[in-house]
């Protein structure tokens, strides 16, 4: 294969996370084709036809099997449930996979498919888009200049205010659906700190179902310590009136507090695209971090800090890269079941009234 050919990607699903951030990301990224998008919803079909002209339409993903060889990458967008079995199925296929987080309901799920895709020489890559955020870049700057001095404690926070349920398999309390915001939400800020602080050594949590009606946990806090000693603060939530910082990062030198999210998620559901004339990824000033030490950010404490531009075509652009052999995987099957023993044990610590010791 070479480096001019495009490289031709099969995307299983079509809702949410298909629809509204691969399809795109896919479709933007130099060297990726967006061949054929997988469901059996006549209407998600029409609107993947619409919106990528020529795109192939498949009912179910054993169409994608029988024509493995006209294919280069199967994207997992599907249902929480259908990760694993899809994945696996793709591997055994011999086509590389990325999976959309989580990528599997238990870290020792994550493991046998990372064990597969060993065996099978193929790309098994974990869709953690967040580690592509503006402010996560932003911070993680931060503290690799050493800016803040010695991260003492870090708290995150993905909150949000919906008193009303959705519906569907995401507030489902089926446990064979992996449903609830730890494993939605409590995937990227885990992912997150992992990322930053390294490995977790303790994990205590709280989780509560609160809204009427609701099966799964709609508002839940982790407190993991990790190896080096940084202390994480966790939140994921869908019952909070009045938000809290997206970032607060406190270190010995000083810290950083920021305030709402990346613009990215609310652009691609708009249906703007990157590669446009516009920026992409860019936040007002108004928006920006601040940085200081012992006044409130809110009270004009600390300097503003420019958040760097979030850059989710970056993720797509990697695996191009580790597809040809160029670049490494950008985010591994075995980093994400790292972040699964963080959830798994989060989970045992809610409902023993525990605090759990990992390693």
């Amino acid at each position: 294969m070479t480096p001019r050919t495009p490289l031709r990607v099969a995307l299983v699903g079509y809702g949410l996370a298909g629809s509204v951030f691969h399809a795109p990301l896919i479709a933007a990224t130099d060297g990726l084709v967006l061949d054929t998008v997988t469901t059996g919803n006549p209407e998600r079909a029409a609107q993947a036809r619409a919106e990528f002209p020529g795109v192939r339409v498949a009912a179910s993903p054993d169409e994608l099997w029988d024509r493995a060889d006209e294919l280069d990458l199967v994207v997992v967008a599907s249902p929480n449930k259908t990760h694993v079995p899809l994945a696996g199925a793709a591997l055994r296929a011999g086509l590389p996979v990325v999976v959309d987080k989580p990528v599997a309901g238990t870290a020792a799920e994550a493991r046998g498919l990372a064990a597969l895709a060993e065996e099978q020489g193929l790309l098994l890559s974990v869709f953690q888009n967040r580690r592509w955020d503006n402010d996560f870049l932003t911070l993680r700057a931060l503290v690799a200049d050493g800016t803040l001095g010695t991260v003492q404690r870090f708290e995150s926070r993905f909150e949000r205010w919906r008193p009303r349920l959705k519906g569907g398999w995401r507030e489902s309390g089926a446990p064979e659906e992996i449903g609830g915001l730890l494993y939605d939400l409590g995937s990227h800020v885990v992912d997150q700190a992992l990322v930053l602080f390294g490995p977790a050594v303790q994990v205590y949590a709280e989780s509560d179902v609160r809204r009427p009606g609701a099966e799964a946990d709609d508002d839940t806090f982790l407190a993991v310590t990790h190896a080096n000693g940084v202390r994480s603060h966790l939140y994921v939530s869908a019952t909070t009136a009045q938000l809290g910082p997206r970032f607060r990062v406190l270190g010995e030198r000083a810290g950083y507090v920021k305030y709402g999210l990346d613009p990215q998620e609310a652009a691609l559901r708009e249906g703007r695209r990157p590669g446009s004339t516009e920026p992409w990824g860019v936040e007002p000033e108004q928006l920006w971090g601040r940085l200081g030490a012992g006044e409130s950010p809110l009270t004009g404490g600390g300097d503003p800090v420019e958040s760097l531009p979030g850059d989710y075509p970056a993720y797509y652009a990697a695996i191009a890269s580790a597809l040809r052999g160029e670049s490494p995987n950008p985010v591994t099957a075995l980093e994400a079941a790292a972040t699964l023993d963080v959830l798994e044990a989060a989970r045992r610590s809610a409902r023993e009234g525990v605090t759990v010791r990992l390693g």
